[in-house]
């Protein structure tokens, strides 16, 4: 896990450079709030609000991520003075914070800006619950919300914003369909049933710190698509948990809520949550943990048997979400990835036909954007394959086959990045028998994607590719020709299942 962490590259150190940024813009949102005279409650508000605004707002271009950014008061601030406002209704507060938790989930349907706003809006709840805010501080609390997105905002956006300098960012359309079909409504159903068990189950650990394990079931559901890659997270969850309570007991206990220290650890733990989200969900969750109990020294209550009760609702929490998964419109770890793998095979012909279309002398042909767009979907095939590859599955035969697969999609990446640089060069030559290899792929893409059609193009999927010749790109199109014909074992062999098509 750890070189997962620190050896993983992270090419123009983006990982590095957003972690920085976050730790300025929370820093400047908590500073601005302390100017303006806000109570503790209130900084930590503004500074849980600035956190999610640079966490959450991913949206592909640098004005989307403003809009989304200048939205989340409204999603927010209602929240707040409801979640206040029935501070002494228990039955209803807990109504509306499973109402507020579905409805959170099926925003994802509108795609990043949706995500954004439907996990703000739940954190808003969450962080009343956290802080036992009452209505008579609603209006710090609006004032500490609205202060700490300016001061964000004028980091991300105006000081700091190296976003301006890069390619758009490619955001994959969420699953379709419509009604229960659509992934997004099953999964907020799920999140709803999970929600509710973990909270009746949380509160019978404790009538003050129930909320934790709600908000342990809201995490393991985000950027989960099945039952697999919520199982793999909640794991992941507690395994994180565990280990940040462990260092937790060691640090933060001892430190009795000084300011100056506590605060130094919470930007390190800051930075560690946005350094290590994108490539480790375990230590990102040990940040989060150890930046909790920092907090909670801050606030004069921490203690072992807080952290202890940490674990037990993060526990039922995870447990809630398993449950949710398993016996509620469960969406099957095969469903999944047979979606995703069949989106990166079509992105791999589109990038390998845009590369040839430039090769071809064609202005408006670029594969650019599509060699993007794989690399997101290739993540999610990762993900999605995550629990059939975890050490701990066992199904041996399905996990060689899952890594089978990843290997050889990696190896069709590598080929239609190479064939894209060979595109980019305006000296390259284009050769007539590009067409004809751009062809065979195609073949082998649809066989690969369209199982009626398996058996008709079987020979063009089996068959091995003519040796490559001199040219660059013709190398790159025999060696992605190569790769999808062996992709065929692992994705159509019906023992014990097959990965797709089935």
């Amino acid at each position: 896990m750890l070189k997962r962490v620190f050896v993983v590259p992270d090419p123009g150190r983006l990982r590095l450079r957003s972690a920085t940024r976050a730790v300025l813009g929370i820093s400047l949102a908590v500073a601005v709030c302390g100017l303006a005279g806000h109570s503790l409650v209130a900084a930590i508000t503004g500074g849980l609000a600035a956190l999610l605004a640079l966490f959450t707002v991913t949206d592909a271009t640098v004005r989307d991520q403003a809009l989304t950014t200048a939205l989340l008061p409204a999603a927010g601030l209602p929240v707040l003075a409801l979640a206040t406002g029935l501070h002494d209704q228990p039955l209803v507060r807990d109504v509306a914070f499973l109402a507020v938790m579905g409805a959170g989930v099926h925003a994802r349907r509108w795609g990043p800006r949706g995500h954004a706003l439907g996990v703000f809006a739940f954190m808003t709840f969450f962080a009343t619950q956290f802080l036992h805010a009452v209505p008579a501080q609603l209006p710090e609390l609006f004032a500490a919300v609205v202060l700490s997105l300016l001061a964000s905002s004028t980091v991300r956006f105006g000081l700091w914003c190296y976003e301006r300098r890069l390619p758009p960012v490619v955001a994959l359309a969420p699953p379709g369909g419509t009604g229960l079909a659509r992934t997004t409504t099953r999964q907020a159903i799920q999140a709803t049933f999970g929600g509710a068990f973990a909270l009746m189950a949380g509160q019978l650990l404790s009538d003050q710190r129930w909320y934790w394990a709600v908000g342990a079931t809201w995490w393991i559901f985000v950027n989960t698509a099945s039952r697999g890659e919520t199982l793999v997270r909640g794991f992941r969850r507690i395994l994180g948990t565990v280990i940040g309570i462990a260092v937790g007991a060691v640090v933060a206990i001892p430190l009795h809520g000084a300011a100056v220290p506590t605060v130094a650890l919470v930007a390190v733990c800051v930075f560690g949550i946005f350094y290590t989200a994108a490539v480790s969900y375990t230590w990102m969750m040990f940040a989060v943990t150890v930046m909790a109990g920092l907090l909670y020294g801050l606030l004069g209550v921490l203690d072992s048997s807080l952290l202890a009760l940490r674990l037990a609702e993060t526990g039922v929490g995870a447990i809630g979400a398993a449950l949710a998964v398993l016996v509620v419109l469960p969406v099957t770890t095969h469903a999944a990835t047979d979606a995703w793998i069949q989106r990166a095979l079509r992105c791999v012909h589109t990038c390998a036909a845009e590369a040839a279309a430039r090769l071809a002398g064609s202005e408006s042909a670029d594969p650019a954007p599509r060699i993007a767009e794989l690399e997101l979907l290739l993540s999610r095939v990762r993900l999605s394959l995550a629990p059939l590859v975890h050490p701990l599955s066992p199904l041996r035969t399905r996990k060689e086959k899952a890594r089978r697969v990843l290997a050889l999609l990696d190896d069709c990446a590598r080929e239609v990045r190479g064939l894209a640089s060979i595109a980019a060069d305006p000296e390259a030559s284009h050769d007539d028998r590009l067409a004809a290899a751009c062809w065979r792929v195609e073949a082998a893409v649809e066989a690969l994607t369209t199982p009626g059609k398996a058996r008709d193009t079987a020979g063009v999927v089996t068959a091995a590719p003519e040796q490559p010749a001199p040219e660059p790109a013709l190398t790159h199109l025999h060696g992605l020709e190569q790769a999808l014909a062996e992709l065929a074992a692992p994705l159509r062999s019906t023992r014990p299942s097959p990965l797709v098509g089935a």
